[in-house]
């Protein structure tokens, strides 16, 4: 960063790229206030730059979005993670994996919200999309299968997220094989669910 400055000055991508960096360790660290304060001398820099509607702008509303969204200010991070999304389909149009982000991290929020309807709508969009882009065997593909999974069991629809919990199991078996800590972990929330479902019986 101290020499990006020294020799491109404030306004520079690069200098953003930094500023982008040193957020992401302090997000990862969890200090939210710095990283957010970092994320926003990198938005500033793009905005400047780039104008609203640029890739890295809606990387760095993201990356805002994720911050608000870890500290539990949801309207916060719903707000950025639709700037994010509106630039991503202005941009990118409909079928690319940045739009999908942006709508699995849309069904974090309503999750987190207990508006398990909407976050189920988002999570299905992004789905659709890894599907088409990635077919069945990828993990983003997992990923989504997971949180749908997680929405309908947390309505209480155990059925619904047994078979999206053991769609996600069957990749990372085929991925990993059947020896594998990943595939250790589905098998015990899968076993999870039906002992609840059995309680609630």
């Amino acid at each position: 960063m101290k020499i990006r400055l020294d020799i491109f000055g404030e306004n520079h991508p690069d200098l953003a790229l930094s500023y982008n960096n040193i957020g992401s360790i302090y997000n990862s660290q969890g200090d939210y206030p710095k990283a957010l304060e970092y994320y926003e001398k990198a938005l500033k820099i793009l905005l400047d730059i780039f104008g609203e509607n640029h890739p890295d702008v809606a990387m760095s509303y993201n990356n805002i979005g994720v911050v608000y969204d870890s500290q539990g200010n949801y309207p916060k991070a719903l707000e950025y993670f639709e700037k994010s999304l509106k630039i991503r389909l202005e941009i990118l149009g409909e079928n690319h994996p940045d739009v999908a982000e942006s709508y699995n991290n849309i069904g974090d929020v309503y999750k987190s919200h207990e508006d398990y309807t909407q976050a189920l709508e988002y999570y299905e969009k992004a789905l659709k999309i890894r599907l088409d882009l990635l077919g069945e065997n990828h993990p983003d593909v997992v990923t989504s299968y997971t949180n749908i999974g997680s929405a309908y069991g947390s309505q209480g629809d155990y059925t619904k997220a047994l078979e999206y919990y053991n769609k996600a199991l069957k990749i990372q078996s085929d991925i990993f094989g059947e020896n594998h800590p990943n595939v250790a972990v589905y098998y015990h929330i899968i076993t999870g669910i039906y002992m609840i479902a059995k309680n609630k019986m």
